[in-house]
């Protein structure tokens, strides 16, 4: 599976330089690959399907890669959404995906938020007992259909990366089940409310060893256990035990690792899968990183003390997290020459391969072995298919690139190509820059204030 992935990129790679999707005019272009996210999906749900009796929603993560066709084609493969803000759950609704298969999730739900949620049937989880308050309110002025659920934290502890770690002592997530009389208040909020039936835990995302995050569902399933002994019945029907799956930035060979995890689980909190739990998922990034390729061009290479450098137009407004936090999130550069030809041979000279922002931190690869590469040439930052271009960084105001998905013709093996989203034009960037207003500001503070137009 990992070298046809490869094989693909390659061909695609080649393909979108011959069809002038990249080049001089269009100099970066983002990528993803349609055969492997409908492979990885199935991976996913055949892996649950394994190893549980009971019911699964997959929802998947918007905030991962917030495209519209791309939820569309999950939820063809009967994944959800997971959404975490209006916005978010905009996009779920334009894909067509359901209510029943919809998850609001956010630490700041507004009023609004929460009414429209519960009026449209969508499942809720609950961050805060002042969150809880407001359900009540709401759910006593009108009923609802929607699963409602509470976040908890298992204060289990962080993995490699803090930002990641979302099960730490002081994790703004959740009520923290290790502080004094929270798990006594979790246990009594569930006991006087009939239509608080699910329970949810995400304990981290990228860096978090598997043994970890499996302590965490247990956890979470533990706490369900005893809620249901004090109420005197199942009251708890579902639980909620995010995503998080890390991924393999250092080669192809990394699938997601769903079988093993799944296998994990079962055997850590058998349980939870004998048939008695509804389960949800919320992955994000081990189902869309690995499907998404940026390809630049260098558009000029230069050398500063004897180093040389690749100025390409990848940087930090697509790689933002590399960029700042390399350590945590590097990638791989995968060289190839100006027709779209993998470069694979010839002595390999340290470099650094730079992105476009006026800072001298906008680099994805600093003292990087690599061909020397050229002006004309191409790279490739490969697994970038979540929360890399798809969560764009309006850094010198660059504009977002295109997208586009990628697959063979059926017949002719011939690589094709589908726009999931433009390249973003220099009109929608003044206009999204307040050009509308431009003159907002003439005269405006000097003598009589002027009404406000909004």
């Amino acid at each position: 599976m990992t070298q046809e992935r490869a094989a693909r990129r390659d061909q695609a790679v080649r393909a979108a330089v011959e069809q002038g999707l990249v080049g001089a005019r269009e100099p970066v272009v983002c990528l993803l690959d349609v055969a492997g996210i409908r492979a990885c999906a199935e991976r996913l749900t055949a892996a649950f399907a394994a190893v549980t009796r009971g019911p699964v929603l997959h929802a998947f993560a918007v905030k991962a890669t917030p495209l519209v066709p791309v939820l569309r084609l999950l939820a063809a493969e009967g994944l959800g959404c997971e959404v975490a803000s209006p916005g978010e759950l905009a996009l779920a609704r334009a894909a067509g995906v359901g209510p029943d298969r919809t998850v609001l999730d956010s630490p700041a739900k507004t009023a609004a938020e929460l009414r429209e949620a519960l009026a449209l049937g969508i499942a809720v989880n609950a961050d805060n007992p002042q969150e809880l308050e407001r359900i009540d309110g709401l759910v006593r002025s009108a009923p609802t259909r929607s699963p409602i659920g509470f976040r908890v934290n298992p204060q289990i502890g962080g993995g490699s990366i803090g930002a990641m770690s979302t099960a730490t002592g002081t994790s703004k997530f959740g009520v923290a089940l290790r502080d004094p009389g929270a798990r006594e208040w979790v246990v009594r909020a569930y006991a006087e409310r009939p239509w608080l039936t699910r329970i949810h835990a995400h304990t981290g995302s990228q860096g978090m060893p598997l043994e970890l995050m499996a302590r965490g569902v247990r956890e979470v399933y533990e706490l369900a256990e005893e809620i249901n002994a004090a109420v005197g019945h199942r009251r708890i029907d579902t639980v909620d035990i995010g995503g998080g799956l890390p991924v393999d930035f250092g080669s192809d060979e990394g699938d997601p690792g769903f079988d093993a995890y799944a296998r994990l689980l079962r055997d850590a909190v058998p349980g939870l899968f004998d048939g008695r739990y509804g389960l949800v998922t919320e992955f994000g990034r081990s189902l869309l990183a690995k499907q998404g390729t940026v390809l630049a061009r260098v558009e000029y290479a230069k050398s500063a003390g004897e180093r040389p450098i690749a100025v390409t137009h990848a940087g930090v407004q697509i790689a933002t997290r590399t960029v700042f936090a390399p350590g945590s999130w590097p990638l791989r550069i995968l060289p190839y020459d100006a027709s779209g030809r993998p470069r694979d041979a010839g002595p390999l000279v340290v470099q650094d391969v730079a992105g476009p922002a006026c800072f001298a931190g906008d680099l994805v690869a600093q003292a990087r072995e690599l061909p020397l590469l050229a002006q004309g040439d191409l790279v490739a930052l490969p697994d970038t298919g979540a929360y890399f271009f798809t969560s764009h960084f309006s850094y010198n105001t660059l504009p977002r690139p295109a997208v586009h998905g990628y697959a063979a013709d059926e017949e002719t093996r011939d690589m094709r190509f589908v726009t999931l989203r433009d390249a973003q034009t220099l009109a929608e960037l003044v206009a999204e820059s307040g050009g509308a207003h431009a003159r907002a500001l003439d005269g405006f503070g000097r003598g009589a204030a002027r009404p406000h137009t909004p």
